[in-house]
C-alpha cells in the first residue's frame, strides 16, 4: 500500500486525501485520523478500523453472471452477490473459507422464461439443520445471507420475490 499523502496534522488528527491518480485506490476518499482513538492497520485487504462511524455506504456488488452445475464463491468481489440460475440445472456453490466475522448476501435468480434451476450450497449450516428449498417459477429470486464463525458458514433465506 502507498504512503497515505498527508494533506495537514491538526494535533492528534491526520487529516489525509487519496485518488486513483496518486495510487490510493479505485475511488476517491478523504480521511481524518484521530491518533489517539481510531486506528488503521494493515494493509489495502486486511485493514482494521477502531471505532469508525460510516454513514451512507455501499457494499460492492458482483455479478458472478448465468451458474451452471457448480460455482465458487468469492469474498474478494464483493459481498452482495447476484447469480442466475441455468434452467432445470442443479449448481453446487462452493463457500468461501470460514472467515470469523465474514458475511455475505446472495440473490439468486431462476431464468426469466423457464426457472427450475435448484442450488446447494457446501459446507452450510441451516436453522433447523435443513436447507431451504429453492423457489423454482421461472423469474424469480430467492436472497440468501451467509456469516461465519470462523469454522462454519450461517445460512438463512427469504424467498420467492419478483425482480
Amino acid at each position: 500500500m502507498a504512503d497515505l499523502p498527508v494533506n495537514y496534522v491538526d494535533g492528534d488528527t491526520i487529516h489525509a486525501t487519496s485518488d486513483s491518480e496518486s495510487g490510493g485506490g479505485i475511488d476517491a476518499w478523504t480521511a481524518a485520523i484521530n491518533k489517539s482513538t481510531d486506528y488503521l492497520a494493515g494493509t489495502t485487504s486486511g485493514a482494521t478500523l477502531k471505532n469508525p462511524t460510516v454513514t451512507g455506504y455501499t457494499e460492492s456488488v458482483s455479478a458472478e453472471g448465468t451458474v451452471t452445475s457448480a460455482h465458487t464463491l468469492n469474498l474478494t468481489t464483493g459481498t452482495v452477490k447476484t447469480a442466475t440460475l441455468t434452467a432445470s440445472t442443479a449448481c453446487t456453490f462452493t463457500m468461501p473459507t470460514a472467515t470469523a466475522g465474514a458475511s455475505f448476501v446472495l440473490l439468486l435468480k431462476q431464468a426469466a422464461t423457464t426457472g427450475g434451476g435448484t442450488a446447494v450450497f457446501t459446507g452450510v449450516k441451516w436453522s433447523g439443520g435443513t436447507a431451504p428449498t429453492q423457489t423454482t417459477t421461472a423469474a424469480t429470486m430467492d436472497i440468501y445471507t451467509f456469516i461465519s464463525d470462523g469454522t462454519d458458514w450461517y445460512g438463512s433465506s427469504i424467498q420467492n420475490f419478483t425482480p
